[in-house]
């Protein structure tokens, strides 16, 4: 017979647990991070926050705000994702697209994993932790693999990615559409057309999931017009597809370098493809881990979703020392090698930079604490329960 304490145990570490799931969910959509530059030639009374970017898990957004001020009105904030790259690439400095390109078209797909990670840990029985196990795995294995490699699956990817790729290719592409089949006819009646969307402020930025993976088809194929027979690739809208183009595109945004640029883009084409390889791998076992509450194994559960915040912090200090590390001599000014701040107040050159978490990193925060204090409840009750720990 179970006791009432260990029942009580039960459901004390559950209910954190799915707070913890909660607290996963908001972390993903929320901004994690944010980077702030200040500088004399940024006046405090016109740029407030100076120019600020936020980071999300799935891409990196404008952290500029409307102004309020009587003597300029404005309708849309400045594009501090796109000064900030024009302010970098004078120190050699690649575009902030260039960073985390497989992190962030897998984000999705890992936070699936850990939200399931930790609904198997709250299954009450081995029986339902084996079902949400193979339920929850297999949905997530399904979704990555669709959305990486089946032809039109990066719509299945979520819109701020998608939103992210877009705006990093620059202002000027927002409207960019690909008319390289169209008649000369059908070509000047839609360039009419855009002018009179223009003149009355009518073509809408950005748009929908649809506009946003048309304006990536666009770029696509106007750049693929441009190579070689033998080297173009018709557009599937695969996710690694786009991702592989887009990479690719970015590190030549400002430093068009082939030789360089291409092997980088290789690079992070294979790592997508052993990152797949090694989720499936990693998910098979997590069925494997959940078998019985007596193996260490199960505790990676719990251990993993936890381990989040840390992981976060690595991730994003790794990337910080490669921006630092990969400056091109293609830039305006000579700066040697420098770790750029993860942490607090710093400078380069004549730019003072702020780099603080964000509210979505607290809420990481909170629920690690969460999960910490639920696996040493559930730990507890497990040594309580004794022979029947797999029926609780």
């Amino acid at each position: 017979m179970i006791n009432q304490d260990i029942k009580r145990r039960g459901v004390i570490y559950r209910v954190l647990t799915l707070a913890a799931v909660v607290l996963l969910a908001a972390s993903f959509f929320a901004p994690a991070w944010w980077v702030s530059l200040t500088a004399p030639n940024y006046p405090e009374a016109t740029f407030p926050d100076g120019i600020r970017i936020n980071f999300h898990m799935d891409s990196v957004r404008n952290g500029c705000q409307i102004r309020a001020s009587q003597e300029v009105e404005e309708k849309e904030a400045l594009d501090c994702v796109h000064e900030m790259d024009t302010i970098n690439h004078y120190v050699g400095m690649y575009p902030i697209a260039s960073g985390g390109p497989v992190e962030k078209a897998f984000s999705p797909f890992l936070f699936a994993m850990l939200g399931v990670m930790l609904l198997v840990f709250a299954a009450p029985n081995r029986k339902t932790r084996m079902l949400v196990s193979v339920v929850g795995y297999g949905a997530v294995a399904a979704w990555m693999v669709v959305a990486m490699y089946a032809p039109g699956g990066v719509s299945y990817q979520t819109s701020g990615y998608l939103e992210g790729l877009v705006n990093s290719l620059g202002q000027d592409t927002a409207d960019k559409v690909d008319d390289s089949n169209l008649a000369p006819i059908v070509k000047q009646l839609k360039e009419a057309m855009a002018n009179v969307d223009n003149q009355g402020n009518a073509a809408a930025k950005g748009g929908s999931r649809a506009d946003l993976i048309d304006n990536l088809r666009a770029n696509y194929n106007l750049d693929n017009a441009k190579l070689q027979p033998s080297e173009q690739e018709d557009w599937t809208g695969s996710g690694h597809q786009v991702m592989t183009w887009h990479y690719e595109k970015s590190l030549s945004r400002w430093f068009n370098i082939p030789e360089k640029n291409i092997p980088l883009a290789r690079m992070m084409n294979t790592i997508a493809v052993y990152l797949t390889v090694g989720v499936l791998a990693f998910m098979a076992f997590l069925v494997f881990a959940a078998w019985s509450t007596r193996r260490i194994f199960y505790w990676l559960l719990v251990i993993a979703p936890a381990a989040l915040p840390f992981g976060f912090l690595a991730e994003y200090s790794a990337w910080l020392w490669w921006y630092g590390h990969r400056l091109n001599e293609m830039g305006a000014f000579t700066l040697k090698p420098f770790m750029p701040t993860v942490f607090g107040n710093g400078k380069v050159a004549q730019f003072t930079t702020h780099s603080y978490p964000y509210y979505g990193f607290v809420l990481m925060a909170v629920m690690s604490a969460l999960l910490i204090l639920a696996a040493l409840i559930r730990r507890k009750q497990l040594q309580l329960a004794g022979p029947e720990a797999e029926d609780v």
